[in-house]
């Protein structure tokens, strides 16, 4: 069994995510275990239910600025949300969004992955299918 992570995100960022236009996943922290190829989205509130996954295609750990200025093309988040969210902070992550398989029925935490409370970084999870 092949382990994922579940990430917590914005509605609006994780439809950008699905429809090809947001192709980079910004985190101040990142998991330690590399060996994870797989992200499990969870959507945030109001729609509370895990709508798919994507692959990991590479993770950049950069310098903010330099951070910025690699991924801005495909970032999906506008500049003042980058900063917004990286203020304070030296060093940042994108995780490269690989292949993303949106799933027909949504998925629940607790029935599907038994999980309680969305994660507010992220949780290791077995992969659902």
């Amino acid at each position: 069994m092949s382990i994922s992570v579940l990430l917590s995100i914005k509605p609006a960022f994780a439809e950008r995510i699905f429809d090809g236009s947001k192709q980079f996943e910004f985190r101040r922290r990142i998991f330690r275990n590399r060996e994870v190829k797989k992200v499990i989205v969870y959507v945030t509130s109001p729609v509370s239910k895990v709508i798919g996954e994507f692959e990991i295609e590479n993770i950049l750990e950069l310098e903010i600025p330099r951070l910025w200025e690699e991924t801005k093309e495909f970032s999906g988040i506008p500049k003042d949300h980058f900063e917004s969210y990286f203020h304070g902070r030296t060093l940042g992550y994108a995780i490269k969004i690989g292949k993303t398989r949106r799933y027909e029925t949504p998925l629940e935490l607790k029935a599907n992955f038994n999980v309680k409370y969305a994660p507010r970084s992220f949780v290791y999870v077995p992969s659902p299918i």
